[in-house]
């Protein structure tokens, strides 16, 4: 708690800026600004942040302090929580869709080979027939099927 109390002149050193000549209290012959506004250089701003705790009274204080923190739990177990989601989403695509992805290209590796091995074939029966006598015999026409079949 604070004490106030009344200093008279007579107490008072006489370097004060406010020490006058005149008896009256009221009148002052050194302004203010000739005091000395500048902060005291040893002070540093995390100090002078720090003081201003004081304005604030202890329920308020106590308030913020639990809403930032559990603004912060909040924030972190989100965050841990959308971290695993994350985790668990791309191991499943490279455990699963890379697999299968590679067999989908694969096959239609294997049905563009089975196409293009028919094609030759067409075109070698073609090139034949061009060239080739016709064989009365021959009537009936052979089904084309692909080797390894």
């Amino acid at each position: 708690m604070v004490k106030v109390e009344i200093v008279e002149e007579k107490d008072q050193q006489d370097n004060s800026p406010y020490a006058s000549s005149s008896s009256s209290r009221t009148s002052s012959s050194v302004s203010l600004s000739s005091v000395g506004s500048d902060p005291d250089a040893e002070e540093s701003f995390y100090e002078r942040i720090a003081a201003l705790v004081d304005i604030v009274p202890p329920s308020t204080r106590h308030k913020i302090s639990t809403r930032f923190s559990r603004t912060t739990g909040f924030l972190t177990s989100s965050g841990k929580l959308v971290g695993n989601l994350v985790w668990i989403v791309t191991t499943s695509a490279l455990l699963i869709g890379l697999p299968l992805a590679l067999s989908l290209e694969d096959e239609a590796k294997i049905v563009a080979q089975e196409k293009e091995m028919l094609a030759q074939q067409q075109g070698a029966q073609h090139m034949a027939s061009m060239y080739a006598p016709p064989n009365p015999n021959d009537s009936q026409q052979k089904g084309v099927v692909p080797p390894g079949f």
